[in-house]
């Protein structure tokens, strides 16, 4: 006759079947709907600051090998996709460094030329608006006193109208290129913060900036390029928590005082 089982074996049976269900469903929504990010440098301030964590939908854009853990899906190409929208705020994997997550805004879409002329946005030979607002107060390094740099508001074709700044005026070294022709099935990415974001304007070793030139190659551009679409995580959706740059993990007073409290549960535009 089978011995009746403790109570404390029984109990400690039905935890440890709880954490497993409770892990699986944690991956499965990390997997398969949203999964959190943070953002470690400062290419998308003022929209999104270092310490901001957030949420990206991984059910938007379908779902490629990128979507998976270490990339590990034996799969090319997307499944359910959709199409990211201009102006959205989106997560990838760039293709000359497929295992970093990167972030930036999608400016240009396949077939657009793209260009910068004296800080102002071209896209297919029409300038796009800008509105000069206040300055923003802008930390170059981690601890130092915020300096007044130019902030303005781009609207978008289509109408997404978000803030940029400019650390350089329209003088940096990325404010005057070439015209970028976005291949088929690929996206042109931006960070908000245009004179210190690595992206789809960089171009490999010295290459002037010349505006009688065209760049379609992937080969000329640096590790952001052209993002295929088959690089894209999802959009990132609601901003969760915030810390400034104050916080230190060995000091718990900071977990609460270096909160940025005003950002907390904001939507991403």
């Amino acid at each position: 006759m089978a011995k009746p089982e403790s109570g404390s074996l029984r109990e400690t049976w039905e935890l440890a079947k709880t954490l497993f269900w409770a892990i699986v469903i944690a991956i499965g929504v990390r997997t398969f709907a949203f999964e959190p990010f943070n953002i470690p440098s400062g290419s998308m301030i003022p929209t999104l600051l270092i310490g901001d964590y957030l949420f990206v939908s991984k059910t938007a854009y379908g779902y490629s090998k990128y979507s998976f853990p270490w990339g590990l899906a034996p799969f090319e190409g997307r499944v359910w996709e959709g199409a990211p929208k201009r102006g959205d705020v989106v997560v990838f994997r760039p293709p000359g460094d497929p295992d970093t997550d990167f972030i930036k805004r999608v400016i240009g879409l396949p077939g657009d030329r793209v260009q910068m002329k004296q800080g102002v946005l071209y896209i297919n030979g029409t300038a796009v608006e800008r509105k000069r607002i206040e300055d923003f107060q802008y930390n170059a390094t981690e601890g130092s006193a915020g300096q007044p740099v130019p902030q303005y508001l781009e609207t978008l074709p289509g109408g997404v109208t978000h803030p940029i700044i400019e650390t350089q005026g329209d003088t940096g070294q990325y404010d005057n290129t070439p015209v970028y022709v976005v291949p088929q099935g690929d996206y042109f990415m931006m960070g908000d913060n245009r004179d210190n974001s690595n992206d789809s304007r960089v171009w490999r070793g010295f290459m002037p900036p010349n505006a009688d030139q065209e760049i379609s190659d992937p080969a000329l551009l640096d590790k952001v390029g052209f993002v295929p679409a088959q690089n894209l995580i999802g959009p990132a959706k609601i901003l969760f928590w915030s810390y400034d740059d104050s916080f230190k993990f060995t000091n718990p007073i900071t977990w609460v005082t270096a909160l940025r409290w005003q950002r907390l549960l904001n939507l991403i535009d």
